[in-house]
């Protein structure tokens, strides 16, 4: 049963960004184009995940552990560093250029489209080698 949770979760995932348009890369970036012909309408995907996620932590709140898991994550870090910011600025240059979100994009790969394999590939590059200078700081 537990197996079955993230497929349902992951299928439930991939339907909702094909639906919102989120696996097509003109749909996000003309959200981005603000000086342009903007569409706004991603910005109902947002409101949408907004409110579930309050939806959900109001019903998970009072839990003592959760349903599926051994525990609950513990607080997200409240550091605003040179790591955080980068990847942040990382994550908006790649969004802006590509129009791809990292789970859309993955979403996306099922479609075969060139430009979506090639920014899949360059973010599994990115993927590890910010994970190879992770371990590299620990061993320090």
């Amino acid at each position: 049963m537990n197996a079955l949770i993230p497929l349902v979760c992951g299928a439930i995932f991939s339907a909702g960004v094909c639906i919102a348009g989120m696996v097509r890369p003109s749909k996000v970036l003309g959200f981005l184009d603000f000086g342009g012909r903007w569409d706004a309408t991603l910005l109902v995907v947002f409101a949408t995940a907004l409110a579930l996620h309050v939806i959900a932590w109001r019903i998970v709140k009072g839990a003592r552990a959760p349903r599926f898991g051994a525990q609950f994550p513990g607080p997200p870090s409240k550091v605003i560093d040179a790591r955080l910011v980068g990847g942040a600025v990382l994550f908006g240059i790649g969004w802006g250029l590509a129009g791809y979100c990292p789970g859309p994009a993955i979403v996306a790969v099922v479609s075969g489209a060139k430009s979506t394999l090639v920014f899949v590939a360059a973010m599994l590059v990115g993927i590890a080698l910010a994970h190879a200078l992770k371990s590299d700081d620990r061993t320090e």
